[in-house]
């Protein structure tokens, strides 16, 4: 027992932390269509109830992943360019398509040359051939979301180092606590409704221990910094599903050119509620807070595009915590207005309406904090 015990011991003091990117000068770029990643399929994470504002998870209330998915090992999809059945079922429901790649700061989108119900079967079909469960749609302004599924990270032998991979398996539950996805795709009409703009989301969460070491350790779910490249993946693939040429898609979301730089100032408004002023026109401006609304992963009931406004269902901070756990998150929302309105040619500013017309302190100063999260975006 004590040979195990200062084997152990050696492979910890060689091995060092676990570094999953490595040196970044020398660190090989995976390219577009060559990353492995599994989702576990059929295990969906439907009793994970994750804020779709600025909400944090209690520590108190811990999800407790084991409690939900069980011999998940043995039901996995890949995205691996080798999986037959995913390229099988990509081949029948594509047509080829013109498919432009659109970019402004860090948002790409696609401009499909299919009218909006013809992008919104296949990429239902897109999200499903995944493995992917649809848990809300919302035709009338073009939004479908999935339910969470977990992300199964593999770290490579290489960024363990030799005596550590050799325990990988007994560390395996240590180093990898798992990770759970969830996508959104929306679509806009455009061209007169005859093309399309595809928007595709990532929302992260990841399973934390808490109070490491001590008789409290526990494990949380937590928010996780985007994966800006897995996003950049699933856009690549989404657009081969839709239609165009691996090399094609591959090469134009990589090369996509900066359509306009972006300056975006958060100031006060009237009443006191925040506002921030864009140097684009209205319609820009309007796409841009749509696509940050889609990362921050809010609930956008509605939205008019003539009257420049997104109604959109948020728990403030004052209401988060304590009422969260015991009403849940839906139970707390309120229903807010965005407007976006073009003051001059090349300025436009947005703007945050409490529909209540109440004007309590606790609504100007989350407009401050929501607004700021937006601004953050870009």
């Amino acid at each position: 027992m004590l040979a195990k015990l200062s084997i152990i011991f050696l492979a910890l003091s060689l091995g060092g932390c676990i570094s999953l990117g490595g040196d970044e000068k020398v660190e090989k770029q995976i390219a577009l269509g060559e990353r492995s990643i599994q989702y576990y399929a059929d295990k969906t994470v439907t009793s994970l109830e994750i804020p779709p504002d600025l909400t944090k998870p209690s520590s108190q209330n811990a999800f407790k992943l084991s409690e939900y998915v069980s011999n998940i090992q043995e039901n996995t999809i890949s995205f691996s360019e080798k999986d037959n059945a995913i390229k099988e079922a990509s081949s029948i429901l594509r047509t080829p398509s013109s498919i432009e790649v659109k970019k402004s700061g860090n948002r790409r989108w696609l401009l499909v040359d299919k009218k909006p119900d013809a992008v919104w079967s296949l990429s239902k079909s897109f999200l499903k051939s995944h493995g992917f469960a649809i848990k809300k749609t919302n035709k009338k302004i073009g939004s479908m979301e999935t339910d969470f599924l977990e992300n199964k990270l593999e770290i490579p032998d290489q960024s363990l180092g030799l005596i550590r991979s050799t325990f990988q398996k007994a560390f395996k539950a240590r180093y990898a606590l798992p990770i759970i996805d969830k996508y959104r795709i929306r679509i806009e009409p455009t061209d007169n409704g005859n093309k399309s703009e595809v928007y595709l989301s990532l929302t992260s969460m990841e399973e934390v221990i808490t109070k490491s070491g001590s008789e409290d350790e526990n494990t949380i779910w937590q928010s996780r910094p985007k994966d800006q490249a897995l996003e950049m993946e699933m856009l690549y693939r989404l657009m081969t599903f839709l239609g165009s040429d691996q090399a094609v898609a591959r090469e134009k979301i990589i090369q996509a050119k900066e359509e306009q730089k972006l300056t975006v100032t958060l100031s006060e408004g009237v009443n006191g509620y925040a506002k921030l002023t864009f140097l684009l026109n209205q319609y820009d401006t309007w796409g841009n807070i749509g696509w940050a609304l889609d990362q921050l992963n809010v609930d956008v009931e509605d939205k008019d595009v003539k009257e420049g406004s997104f109604y959109i269902n948020v728990a403030r901070t004052e209401d988060q915590g304590v009422f969260s756990r015991m009403f849940g998150d839906d139970a707390i929302k309120k229903s807010f207005q965005i407007l976006v309105r073009e003051i001059q040619s090349d300025t436009t500013e947005v703007y945050f309406n409490d529909l209540s017309e109440e004007n309590e302190q606790a609504t100007i100063d989350f407009s401050h904090e929501f607004l700021g999260n937006i601004a953050k975006q870009f």
